[in-house]
């Protein structure tokens, strides 16, 4: 398992050297962020800031349009994904594809778990120390300390820190 562990932050650390040289100034790292098989990173006229000690498992993927900040300490589990823009699509008779795209930022702050398969949409605002559920979609503010569910409704939850 450590050489597993050591591979990944070899794979890491070459993906953000690599990423460093396409996106130059849009793409801010911390220190000790590392990232698993099949991470996707497009910064298309945003921009993208991550901070320190932030894991990503395999899967997940980014795409910004505006904005996308995400605090140290946080962990994002298999296949999570993050726009912060979305298509337009109110002209019936033009191409959903020509009509551009609405953007907005997203912040996801410190010492924030998302599960398995949870969607980050524009506009979202995860507070410190969160937890989201496996496969929530989140498209608005989310206080700090809570948990979130998906059991049918969405299920809010205070955290009880010891």
């Amino acid at each position: 398992m450590i050489l597993l562990k050591f591979l990944w932050h070899i794979n890491a650390f070459i993906k953000i050297i690599f990423y460093k040289m396409i996106f130059g100034k849009k793409i801010k790292w911390g220190k000790h962020v590392t990232f698993r098989e099949n991470f996707s990173l497009v910064v298309d006229g945003g921009k993208v800031v991550i901070g320190n000690n932030v894991f990503f498992n395999n899967n997940c993927s980014i795409v910004s349009h505006k904005s996308i900040i995400i605090g140290e300490n946080c962990i994002f589990g298999e296949g999570v994904k993050i726009y912060d823009h979305n298509h337009k699509f109110a002209k019936y008779n033009v191409e959903k594809k020509y009509q551009g795209f609405s953007s907005s930022e997203i912040k996801i702050g410190k010492n924030c778990w998302l599960a398995n398969n949870v969607i980050i949409l524009k506009g979202a605002e995860i507070g410190d120390n969160s937890v989201i559920g496996a496969g929530c979609v989140i498209k608005n503010k989310i206080p700090a300390n809570v948990i979130v569910s998906l059991s049918g409704d969405y299920n809010i939850q205070k955290i009880r820190y010891r």
